[in-house]
């Protein structure tokens, strides 16, 4: 049974997918909380 693994021939679709939608999510949350920050920094009392 071992011998039946071949390396690379895995379908990843799924997890690059989930990896893709994972950076963009922290992309973006990095960008509103950066903008956040300089709007408070901007007007805050």
């Amino acid at each position: 049974m071992a011998d039946d693994y071949k390396h690379g021939e895995m379908d990843i679709t799924a997890q690059e997918k989930t990896y893709d939608g994972f950076v963009t999510f922290t992309v973006r949350t990095v960008i509103v909380i950066l903008a956040v920050l300089v709007f408070l920094a901007l007007f805050a009392s």
